[in-house]
C-alpha cells in the first residue's frame, strides 16, 4: 500500500466491477467468440461481416446516438439489429416491445453473449474481502460495464449496483458518482472509491469530491505506465488492504 493524500474517516466504498474484482479482457473475449460462434451457426449473412464490419456499425450506432456509448448492452442491440437485418445501424429503432423474428434473434444473440460474459467464477481472496467489508460499511458498485453481478454471486455485498446507460453517462462522468452517494446518503469525502482505472474511476471519483483507491488486478500496478492526469488518495497491494481503512 502507497499513499499519496491524506485520508478521511471512510463511512462508506464504491467500488469498479471489471478489472479491479476480476480480469475482464479474457471473460469479454470468450463471451465474443461464443457470440460469433452462434451467429454462425444461425445468422450465415452476418457471419460473414468482417472486425470492421463490426466496428463500422457500432461508430454509426453511436454517431446517431452518443448515449449509446454508455451502455454497452443498448448498443450491441443496436449493432445485432442492423446486422442482422441487414440495416444501417443508424436506421436502426430498437423496441423492447416489439416481438418479430429480428427481434427474437437479437435477444438469442444478446443473451448468448450476456450469459458467457458473466460465466466467471471470482477468487475466494476477493469475495472473503468484499464480505469483511460489507459486515461493516456499506457497498456500492459503480461500473460502466454490464456484468450479471447475481450470476457471479457478488450482489449480496451491494447495498445497489450502478451500471452506466444511456440515462447514466459513463465514468468518468460524475453522475453515478453522484447518485451513488445520494443512496448512500454519506459525503463523498467520507466515501473511498476503488478502481483499475486512472481516469475513469481516479480522476472522475476525486472530481466528484470522493476519495480514490487505485488498484488494478489485470496489469502491474506502476504509475509510469498510466495516463496519470491527478494521483489517488492510496494504490493498493491487494483488496484485503482496506480492511485497514475500517
Amino acid at each position: 500500500m502507497q499513499f499519496f493524500r491524506s485520508i478521511n474517516h471512510v463511512d462508506a466504498m464504491t467500488f469498479d466491477l471489471d478489472d479491479t474484482l476480476y480480469d475482464n479482457e479474457p471473460i469479454i473475449r470468450q463471451a465474443e467468440q461464443a457470440l460469433q460462434a452462434h451467429i454462425a451457426k444461425h445468422h450465415k449473412k452476418a457471419a460473414a461481416l468482417t472486425p470492421n464490419d463490426w466496428q463500422h456499425l457500432k461508430r454509426a450506432a453511436i454517431a446517431k446516438d452518443r448515449r449509446l456509448a454508455s451502455d454497452m448492452g443498448q448498443l450491441r442491440r443496436v449493432v445485432l439489429t442492423a446486422a442482422l437485418s441487414g440495416t444501417s445501424a443508424d436506421k436502426v429503432e430498437i423496441d423492447v416491445s416489439k416481438s418479430d423474428d429480428i427481434s427474437e434473434a437479437v435477444e438469442a444473440c444478446f443473451n448468448c453473449f450476456y450469459d458467457a460474459r458473466s460465466n466467471f467464477e471470482l477468487a475466494e481472496d476477493v469475495h472473503q474481502a468484499l464480505k469483511t467489508l460489507s459486515e461493516r460499511l456499506p457497498l456500492v458498485g459503480i461500473t460502466n460495464g454490464n456484468v450479471n453481478a447475481q450470476k457471479i454471486g457478488i450482489d449480496g455485498y451491494f447495498e445497489t449496483i450502478l451500471h452506466a446507460s444511456t440515462t447514466r453517462p459513463m465514468k468518468p462522468a460524475r453522475d453515478m458518482f453522484d447518485e451513488a452517494a445520494t443512496c448512500l446518503r454519506i459525503a463523498p469525502s467520507h466515501i473511498l472509491h476503488v478502481g483499475d482505472n486512472i481516469i475513469k474511476d481516479v480522476k472522475g471519483a476525486i472530481n466528484a469530491g470522493y476519495q480514490a483507491a487505485w488498484y488494478a488486478c489485470n496489469r502491474p500496478m506502476k504509475l509510469a505506465n498510466e495516463p496519470v492526469s491527478v494521483l489517488p488518495h492510496v494504490a493498493l497491494d491487494n483488496l484485503n488492504e482496506l480492511t485497514q481503512f475500517l
